[in-house]
């Protein structure tokens, strides 16, 4: 399948399934030295394969790409087997980790995908400077990781498994928040 394509429709699904609203979020795959990035402001209900952003591995930055394209290029020249990035703004998943503490997930699927989620405390102000570095670190060393008050950057080999990890990180978040609610 054309990575492209694959991009687009999985970013279309983080939209479909409540894991980003119409505007939010961003995501890349990595095709050998191109990086193609989704645009800065682009509608998730509505992006196409041609809008992608072509960016490379070495920074090269291309005209209209998303506000973290300089993120996704770090996180791939770090993760030399990373080869798809995707962010998003799973709602519980921030809110459950908006006191900075890493998550750990309570239940089985969640333990057994990630023992904890680091979740890193980049201010509003200096988010765009620190976030690149600090969250290419904690996907080097991890599937998954949440900015507090911001979102989640799952990366993978394929946009299909991180794609599986936003998802499953998002219902692990929710099924501690119920936990939480019912007093277990």
């Amino acid at each position: 399948m054309n990575v492209k394509q694959d991009l687009v429709r999985h970013y279309h699904w983080l939209r479909q399934y409540g894991l980003n609203d119409s505007h939010s979020g961003n995501a890349s795959v990595r095709d050998g030295d191109t990086v193609w990035v989704t645009p800065s402001g682009c509608c998730a209900d509505t992006l196409e394969e041609h809008e992608l952003v072509a960016c490379t591995i070495n920074g090269e930055l291309g005209v209209g790409a998303s506000l973290d394209a300089p993120l996704h290029i770090a996180v791939y020249q770090l993760n030399p087997t990373a080869r798809a990035l995707l962010h998003s703004h799973g709602p519980h998943s921030v809110a459950l980790t908006m006191d900075g503490k890493d998550f750990v997930p309570l239940d089985f699927e969640g333990k057994y995908y990630f023992p904890h989620v680091p979740v890193l405390n980049i201010e509003f102000q200096d988010y765009l400077d620190e976030s690149p570095p600090q969250v290419a670190h904690a996907l080097a060393q991890n599937k998954i990781a949440i900015v507090r008050g911001h979102g989640v950057y799952a990366q993978a080999e394929t946009v299909n498994l991180a794609y599986k990890w936003s998802c499953s990180l998002e219902l692990s978040a929710q099924t501690a928040f119920i936990s939480r609610q019912s007093g277990s």
